[in-house]
């Protein structure tokens, strides 16, 4: 909050599960990649590029793509039922369904329409939330306001995208970046209001849209032989730019939620950067004062998934006992658009 002066002021008490709604918490967690792999060596043999470039740029080493056919509401589908099964839940229990993607299967409907119908969650309404790498943090803070209302028991919130479909793999400088996934968490009311969505903090910045996008195929620039032959269909970056960006607003974004409630680096278990690059999640950690030990790096073995990153990572970590009951927990991403998001919160599976 801001005074009239311009001086920040930081609560002195923030109430578990954030303003007047009741506490929400993330009640189970969920993932899935397609089997297919696309290794350094691959790429080597499809553009003017090698391992080594690769690794000391980005720190991948290979990425998971879907085949032929297979679409984003397919992978979002397999988490999604993993997580209600996880949770204890039907999809008939579902009220919410959001999904933070960059590759809809297509305009519309939507891809949340898309996994209601493939998971057979009946009861349930639903969206799709356009936050670039930021999806899955916005669709994730949504659910869990809807959920804090009292109106929605069950939200199931997905975070998938099938970005080998928008890459153009005669391009080195992004070809390398990317792959295909998906994650997917149910938000429930909290049964310790101690174990709970803590708080939130997102931007955007329009200005930085030209940096990191993809110019055709929307109503600005409809598809036709023109933009399929100059492949304005593929994802365009300008790197320097973004990387700038990322480091510095993944530091600001994450330092704003732990001022805002009174904690420190020293306090956090787990940190969970968006999944682009180490280089920026090192940076960033770095600058917040983060030990490394507490800091989650698996893009070596996914590449950038967009959306899915941070569940790819959460799930990593559960599965390595790195995140246990209780534990405090950042999320910090930084996305095309610009976009910003922050999500703090204890886990409480």
């Amino acid at each position: 909050m801001v005074r009239d002066d311009g001086q920040t002021l930081i609560p002195d008490h923030r109430p578990a599960g954030i303003g007047c709604g009741r506490p929400t918490e993330i009640s189970s967690l969920a993932t899935y990649v397609p089997p297919r792999l696309l290794t350094n060596a691959d790429l080597e043999k499809m553009v003017e590029t090698t391992n080594e470039w690769i690794l000391q740029r980005t720190g991948i080493h290979t990425r998971h793509v879907v085949d032929p056919g297979v679409a984003t509401s397919d992978l979002g589908a397999q988490a999604a039922l993993k997580a209600i099964t996880a949770a204890g839940l039907t999809p008939d229990d579902i009220d919410l369904i959001v999904v933070g993607t960059t590759t809809p299967d297509m305009f519309f409907p939507s891809t949340a329409a898309l996994i209601q119908h493939k998971i057979g969650a009946h009861h349930a309404w639903g969206f799709d939330l356009a936050g670039a790498c930021s999806g899955f943090n916005f669709a994730l803070t949504t659910a869990s306001q809807l959920v804090s209302t009292g109106r929605h028991e069950h939200a199931l919130v997905v975070g998938a995208d099938v970005m080998s479909s928008i890459i153009d793999y005669t391009d080195r400088t992004t070809c390398v970046l990317f792959g295909d996934g998906a994650g997917a968490v149910v938000v429930g009311a909290a049964r310790d209001p101690k174990l709970a969505i803590l708080d939130f903090a997102h931007e955007i910045d329009g200005s930085g849209g030209p940096a990191l996008n993809m110019p055709a195929g929307g109503s600005l620039r409809p598809a036709s032989r023109e933009t399929v032959e100059q492949r304005l269909h593929y994802v365009k970056q300008d790197g320097q730019a973004v990387f700038k960006f990322a480091v510095r607003k993944t530091e600001e974004i994450s330092r704003v939620i732990l001022q805002r409630n009174g904690l420190t680096a020293g306090d956090i278990a787990l940190f969970v950067s968006h999944q682009a690059n180490r280089r920026i999640i090192t940076a960033a950690a770095d600058r917040l004062g983060i030990d490394a030990g507490r800091v989650i790096i698996n893009l070596e073995k996914y590449g950038n998934t967009t959306a899915a990153t941070i569940p790819l990572a959460l799930e990593e970590c559960v599965q390595e006992g790195r995140l246990q009951k209780g534990d405090l927990v950042l999320l910090a991403s930084v996305g095309a658009g610009f976009t910003v998001g922050s999500v703090l919160l204890r886990w409480a599976i």
